[in-house]
């Protein structure tokens, strides 16, 4: 007869307090390979792995006769050996960084390590031989031994892989967009003879938020005329299956730009009707139409510009200089320690400079006794317009940064801003400084040229801001055009496109806002044939039938006018008027699809500028012979992919960043050291899991 043993716990004692038994968990690591039994002959200690019995005198006994057979038990070696083939990952993501390659308890892949090496070179632009560099791969392969190396052209063969299953997934999501519009540019790498467009889509998602991705980035090949582009823009729309959905197109000033739209335009009406006759598919960039207005002002004060600029290059030319400098700031308390140059292409860079510049007007002066060389301190009168300058430029800095956004809707926030630039313009027109007269009137002729007639995207959506609403069209108009006729003739156009925008909405989603009565028919009617009797809530319900069938005598767009503009609580930059539509959606069913297309639509054309950015790190001097589809794959699935994973690159040094905790913790070793690499440079924090 088998012996008879009774199992108890393995990890703890019983003592007794008080006349109660209280378990007091063991401490020795030998209970981990062993379990701790009662039987006829007393307490018993039994392997885990080949199920051996010895004996076991209770608490304070000694186990060195445990320890001895768990050293030399060929199960538990055996079952030891098959754990380090495939280890389990150790690491718990934490709430604040949640590490979405890792799922607890999970086994070491090769194949999910090789597509997370694919998602970083995506993501943070790394050159695809970076997989053979020795120190990246020394550091995977201490995390896991059973890691093993791969080539660039597997590296390559992975990226391609992730950017045809997200194109698979965006293609999907797009198929359940009722509308988007693009932005779209040319770019030419300084490391290559071609020239290539970058095609964004903007669209206004499910859950109603304000999505951006890269639709495309390809050659345009020569001669690259308006009508060349245009091919190549449908060509991008018939790919992803939306030539029918496009709502508008933002573009630059560039000459080429207007036959482009007006060749797609043609293209796209032949399919599809666009909105009130397309006269909203054309959008010029704002920011770059400010940008033309700055230029033309700054270049009446060049010779000011000249020598602040000159200044600023000679301080920062050596240590020796700048040092002098710093001291004279510092006798002085200011907090300011350092002068920036500007880029003299970009005027916001030159505001930056000159504004800077300015706090340290009272240093340069004495600089000038120590420095016998410095020849170009502007004088008080110099900096008494650079002031002036300053603040003119101040208004236009922060109107290029508010309507240059792609995270949140811009067009409702472009007319207010208009209205500002005009008003600084009209009071420097009326300064009795002479060359603020002149800088200004520079001004305004460029911005009656871009903004004389009635925009009427801007205006549509500064009227489907609740906020707004006509009130503020009411407001700007008069200041913005004169005279006053003008500006009650633009009123009146506006309302009538938005009357016909509407009814447009109206005539194509009517079926979307009547209230299902067919299938309440259908109901009765199967009511009906288990009794041909017309009971009291038929016939109620017929009543609430024909008085549901009368049409209101108010419109939604009416209703919308009619209310009170809404007065969002607190700071005004956390009102989202894509939220208040979404809570609105259902009292406005009509309404609020045509304030979501209209909101959805970029009023520059930053967005796709910023992919050139990228791809002048993609396209380097080392990277220059990469083909068009590794080129297309890095630059559109990397957008894709930050955008999913929310992730950004660190561009700070003008190399990506890219951190290899997330990495090592896929690896399987939580503990890495390693912060981060790039070439030619290795990290080392300890402790940083």
């Amino acid at each position: 007869m088998a012996e008879s043993v009774t199992p108890s716990n393995p990890l703890a004692n019983s003592i007794s307090l008080n006349g109660e038994e209280i378990n007091q968990k063991k401490t020795s690591p030998i209970w981990d390979d062993f379990d701790q039994v009662e039987s006829s002959e007393g307490t018993k200690a039994i392997c885990k792995y080949c199920k051996s019995m010895f004996s076991y005198a209770g608490k304070g006994a000694s186990t060195s006769h445990l320890w001895r057979h768990s050293n030399s038990c060929l199960q538990r070696r055996l079952h030891v050996a098959a754990q380090k083939k495939q280890p389990l990952i150790p690491f718990q993501p934490s709430n604040s960084s949640v590490n979405p390659f890792v799922t607890p308890g999970a086994r070491y892949s090769q194949e999910k390590m090789r597509q997370i090496i694919a998602t970083a070179i995506m993501v943070h632009e790394h050159p695809f031989s970076i997989v053979e560099d020795e120190v990246w791969m020394w550091g995977f392969q201490y995390a896991n031994s059973e890691f093993h190396k791969i080539s660039r052209k597997t590296a390559r063969s992975d990226c391609l892989a992730i950017y045809e299953a997200e194109k698979k997934q965006l293609k999907a999501l797009l198929q359940g967009v009722r509308k988007i519009s693009l932005t779209t540019d040319m770019w030419r790498s300084s490391h290559q003879i071609v020239e290539y467009i970058v095609i964004t889509g903007h669209f206004i998602d499910a859950g109603w938020n304000l999505q951006k991705r890269v639709l495309s980035f390809v050659q345009v090949p020569a001669p690259r005329r308006g009508i060349d582009v245009a091919d190549a823009i449908f060509k991008c729309l018939k790919t992803w299956g939306i030539e029918n959905k496009v709502f508008s197109v933002s573009v630059d000033n560039a000459s080429y730009n207007d036959s482009c739209l007006r060749a797609l335009k043609d293209t796209i009406s032949d399919n599809n009707s666009l909105p009130v006759g397309g006269s909203l598919f054309h959008v010029r960039c704002c920011a770059h139409i400010l940008n033309l207005l700055v230029q033309d002002g700054l270049g009446k004060i060049k010779d000011i510009i000249h020598k602040v600029r000159e200044s600023v290059k000679y301080v920062n030319f050596n240590d020796s200089r700048f040092k002098t400098f710093v001291e004279i700031a510092e006798n002085k308390r200011l907090k300011e320690k350092k002068l920036i140059i500007d880029c003299p292409t970009r005027w916001n860079s030159t505001y930056n400079m000159l504004s800077v510049a300015l706090k340290f007007k009272s240093v340069f002066p004495v600089y000038k006794e120590r420095e016998p060389h410095y020849n170009y301190e502007p004088s008080s009168e110099d900096w008494r317009k650079v002031e002036k300058i300053c603040k003119l430029l101040k208004v236009f800095n922060l109107a290029t940064h508010v309507i240059s956004g792609s995270e949140y809707p811009t067009a409702n926030l472009y007319l207010p801003e208009v209205w500002r630039v005009k008003q600084v313009i009209d009071d420097a027109i009326e300064d009795r400084d002479s060359f603020m007269r002149e800088m200004a009137t520079s001004m305004k002729e460029k911005f009656d040229k871009y903004w004389g007639e009635c925009n009427m995207v801007m205006s549509l959506a500064c009227v489907l801001d609740p906020r707004c609403k006509l009130h503020v069209i009411k407001f700007c108009f008069p200041l913005i055009y004169k005279p006053e006729h003008v500006a009650a003739e633009n009123i009146e156009k506006v309302k009538n496109t938005l009357q016909e925008m509407y009814d447009e909405y109206a005539e194509k989603y009517h079926g979307e806002t009547i209230i299902s009565g067919v299938n309440t028919n259908s109901l009765v009617a199967s009511s009906n044939v288990v009794s041909s009797e017309i009971s009291g809530i038929d016939e109620m319900l017929n009543m609430v039938r024909e008085k549901e069938a009368i049409h209101p005598t108010k419109s939604e767009l009416e209703v919308y006018l009619d209310e009170s503009a809404y007065i969002p609580e607190g700071n005004s930059k956390s009102f989202s008027a894509l939220e208040w539509w979404k809570n609105n959606s259902l009292k406005f069913k009509v309404l609020s699809k045509m304030a979501a297309d209209i909101l959805a639509i970029p009023v520059s054309t930053v967005a796709s500028e910023s992919s050139f950015s990228a791809g002048g790190r993609v396209i380097d001097e080392y990277r220059s012979r990469l083909n068009q589809e590794s080129i297309e794959a890095l630059i559109c699935g990397g957008d894709w992919l930050r955008n999913k994973l929310q992730a950004r690159p660190d561009l700070t040094t003008g190399q990506a960043r890219y951190s290899l905790k997330s990495l090592y913790q896929a690896t399987g070793q939580a503990k890495a050291n390693i912060l981060y690499y790039r070439p030619g440079l290795l990290r080392v924090k300890p402790g940083l899991a």
